[in-house]
């Protein structure tokens, strides 16, 4: 050992002095400076999972790949959650690494950027891991969640169900990669900036407050299942204490969803909190509705016709939404307030299952 590997080496804590002659044994797999920077970030099971596939006969360039996304994936989880990698990780972190790597569109002044927050693209920045704003292209990511499955594999793990998990996952990023990449979700950014077109007290903009509110906070539901909504399927919940202070409960409204599209073999409820219930109220109490079509039209008058919306109007809504908030609506789908809801809801680790009863879907959803 030349005196500089020797001035390295002595630079190690005593734990990872032993990781890193415990890599000594890949056969010049790795470079002594890799060395020593792996022996510092892995964990001691990390280092034997890479040995145990050197021994299996994994090539040189494929550990060597594994190990990459290994650091990668244990410095994000550090940075993300300031806890280390857990083996098999929750279902909700899987969905939160796919959250924070999609793209999202910074508006005419700004190219794509990348979704992850701040702090933690600034530490995977400045340790060398991530590049630019844009962060990593979508075969990148599903490379790296498919190395998360063979580690997790390669550790003797029961996996169970999360293995058909982090499998759906990544045929929904390949789904998802395959739409144009124009397509943009109406995450709650992008939700405020709508809304912000609805603050005055016209009816158009009460209902259309309502509407693009209860869309998303509901679940992102389906425009079909918007415009068949009656007021007979609406049901005051108990409230809810505001995080823990029961003196500002947050009013709860229960919805009854009737089949429609996807769910048309089955009734659905889900639960809505908050801001949303107040702005629904307001919509059904000045428009003087009290029976059924919750969302209707508007004449040009603004009287309130008695008939409902049609999903091709609240696809229109929508669109002209956009145009007055600045956002390009050749980019927002009839999918986009699905798709923000579930991202927001991944991204703030709320269970997957729970995502999925509230958006009243049967397969797991796609993620961009």
């Amino acid at each position: 050992m030349s005196e500089g590997s020797r001035i390295l080496a002595d630079a190690l804590s005593p734990e990872a002095l032993k990781r890193a002659e415990r890599l000594d044994e890949l056969e010049g797999i790795f470079s002594f400076n890799r060395r020593n920077f792996l022996a510092t970030v892995l964990a001691d099971d990390d280092v034997e999972t890479l040995c145990r596939l050197s021994r299996q006969g994994l090539s040189n360039n494929t550990v060597r790949a594994l190990a990459s996304d290994l650091v990668y994936l244990e410095t994000w989880c550090l940075m993300s959650t300031g806890d280390a990698l857990s083996w098999p990780a929750p279902e909700a972190l899987l969905l939160q690494f796919v959250a924070h790597h999609r793209r999202r569109d910074g508006g005419k002044a700004k190219a794509s950027e990348l979704s992850m927050p701040a702090q933690v693209q600034q530490g995977m920045q400045s340790r060398g891991l991530l590049r630019g704003a844009t962060g990593h292209s979508s075969a990148t990511v599903r490379r790296r969640l498919t190395s998360w499955r063979s580690l997790a594999k390669a550790r003797g793990l029961a996996l169970g169900s999360w293995s058909s998990v982090i499998k759906d996952v990544l045929q929904s990023t390949r789904q998802a990669s395959a739409v144009s990449e124009g397509t943009r979700a109406v995450t709650s950014d992008v939700l405020q900036k709508l809304l912000a077109t609805c603050n005055t007290n016209l009816l158009h903009d009460i209902r259309d407050r309502a509407l693009l509110l209860t869309a998303f906070a509901s679940g992102g539901r389906r425009r079909a299942e918007l415009v068949n909504l009656q007021v007979e399927d609406l049901l005051d919940g108990e409230p809810l204490d505001d995080a823990g202070d029961a003196s500002s409960p947050q009013p709860c409204m229960i919805i009854r969803l009737k089949p429609s599209g996807a769910n048309s073999s089955k009734q659905g409820e889900v639960r809505m909190v908050g801001y949303p219930v107040v702005a629904l109220k307001q919509w059904l109490a000045d428009s003087g509705i009290h029976s059924g079509s919750v969302f209707r039209r508007i004449d040009q008058w603004g009287n309130v016709d008695w008939r409902a919306l049609t999903p091709q109007s609240v696809g229109l809504i929508l669109k002209t939404r956009c145009r007055k908030a600045g956002v390009d609506p050749a980019k927002i789908s009839s999918q986009s307030l699905r798709l923000g809801y579930v991202l927001e809801a991944s991204q703030l680790g709320i269970p997957l299952s729970e995502i999925m009863h509230q958006a009243q879907l049967r397969s797991r959803p796609r993620l961009p």
